[in-house]
């Protein structure tokens, strides 16, 4: 009898994906010519930066304006998209470029990367995917071009595309930082209307999901006849969008213009969610500011988005869950409708592994750099949540600390759930069931 050949399930293939893009692009970036000075930039640097890039964060230790040379931004915003799509779509369109057979294997990964209920018409569902990617950031670039064709010549169309494939991939980088003010990100743009409306509707089209797109165009803008999951995601979204707007125009940004008052309160209430630009210092902000921005990062984006977080409607299932424990309902409720229990368990277990990841990384970067915790615990929620936004200090960081933030970025991106799947062994399932016991809680 012939051995049992061992396959990667898909869940692997994608963290293998990951990883070796990582790897490429830290190779491309230690290169001379990556860098402005023409010398070879040190490989903790590249590879920190390539782990941002691929992981669609923003967090940097140098300034990518100043440092990387055309070829090295090239490189870092090809790094961005194809993170923000996802290594396994990137595989899978090509394939089809060249025609190629998309094989089961590929479309169960792909299924499993983009976070679609079922299989049929993935591959139809992965052309949509591009479609809708390419189409949105060529009409954010054009639109780009307006505001920064005008102040930097022929050089703001390549800002304009950079930025705009950076917004929708959620990705937070930018090229704006100057030699005497690096790390600037858009705070020189805190009252143009073109800017700050073009960044956040990219933001935002990146960060609900791609299924969630296809529902609203396929549904023809209809609220009703929305699935479920998009009714949660565009509600939670709003509300998580509004809410901390209101906050932010009336408690921390009183002292500015209402035009800069106004654009700087929803930009500040959308890019936690999480894209990482920011037209405000985060140093600015109250502690009360910075606590919410935090809350805003770890919630993140949406299923299948471009987005890192524990995701909208994790928030809004265990929000749903929690009314139903205090209504004595057995089973959470979403919009007239019951959810699962099995769902209910992911979300729990996913939020508490990001709370955990989250705390001991702040707390392990306070201990090690002797930084107040406060400090640590933004940069770490900042990197899980692959936001990008920063108070500072992370291009100060040791090498230990900068690991800490990697591997915080990496679960962040492929997602939680999707590593644990990937480790642990699904061989070797016990059906049988332990005795039932209760437990007193609260």
């Amino acid at each position: 009898m012939g051995r049992k050949k061992n396959h990667l399930n898909p869940f692997q293939v994608i963290i293998l994906g990951f990883i070796a893009l990582i790897l490429l692009g830290s190779i491309l970036l230690v290169l001379p010519f990556a860098s402005r000075s023409g010398e070879v930039t040190p490989y903790d640097q590249c590879l920190f930066t390539s782990v941002s890039a691929v992981c669609v964060t923003g967090l940097v230790v140098v300034d990518t304006a100043t440092h990387w040379s055309g070829f090295g931004q090239a490189v870092i915003l090809l790094l961005i998209q194809i993170g923000g799509l996802g290594v396994i779509t990137a595989v899978a369109a090509l394939t089809l470029l060249f025609g190629g057979k998309i094989s089961l294997f590929q479309k169960t990964a792909m299924q499993e990367a983009n976070s679609v209920h079922k299989m049929g018409g993935i591959v139809r569902f992965t052309i949509f995917i591009l479609i809708v990617t390419f189409a949105t950031e060529l009409v954010g670039a054009c639109a780009l071009m307006g505001e920064f064709v005008p102040r930097f010549g022929a050089k703001g169309v390549w800002y304009a595309i950079f930025h705009s494939v950076s917004a929708f991939c959620n990705a937070g980088f930018d090229v704006l930082g100057t030699e005497g003010s690096q790390f600037v990100s858009m705070t020189a743009y805190i009252g143009s209307p073109l800017l700050n409306l073009t960044v956040m509707f990219l933001i935002f089209v990146g960060g609900i999901g791609f299924m969630t797109v296809y529902d609203i165009i396929h549904c023809k803008c209809r609220f009703g006849r929305y699935s479920l999951q998009t009714k949660v995601v565009l509600i939670t979204s709003a509300l998580l969008t509004l809410l901390p707007a209101i906050y932010f125009f009336f408690a921390e940004f009183g002292d500015r213009p209402v035009g800069e008052r106004i654009f700087a309160s929803l930009f500040a209430a959308v890019t936690p969610r999480t894209a990482g630009f920011n037209t405000v210092e985060i140093s600015e902000l109250s502690g009360v500011g910075k606590a919410l921005t935090l809350v805003l990062m770890l919630v993140g984006g949406s299923p299948g988005s471009t987005a890192g977080g524990v995701k909208t409607t994790t928030f809004a299932l265990l929000f749903a869950n929690a009314l139903s424990v205090f209504r004595r309902k057995n089973n959470a409720h979403l919009l007239h409708r019951r959810v699962d229990d099995s769902a209910v368990k992911r979300a729990s277990a996913l939020l508490l592994m990001y709370l955990f990841l989250f705390s001991v990384g702040g707390a392990v970067i306070s201990l090690v750099e002797g930084l107040p915790l406060g400090d640590c615990l933004f940069e770490s929620a900042s990197a899980i949540g692959t936001v990008g936004l920063s108070v500072g200090i992370t291009p100060n960081l040791g090498i230990a600390s900068q690991i800490v933030l990697m591997l915080l970025m990496f679960v962040g991106r492929v997602g939680g759930l999707t590593l644990l799947y990937a480790v642990l062994s699904d061989g070797n399932k016990n059906v049988s069931k332990l005795p039932q016991a209760n437990i007193s809680i609260g």
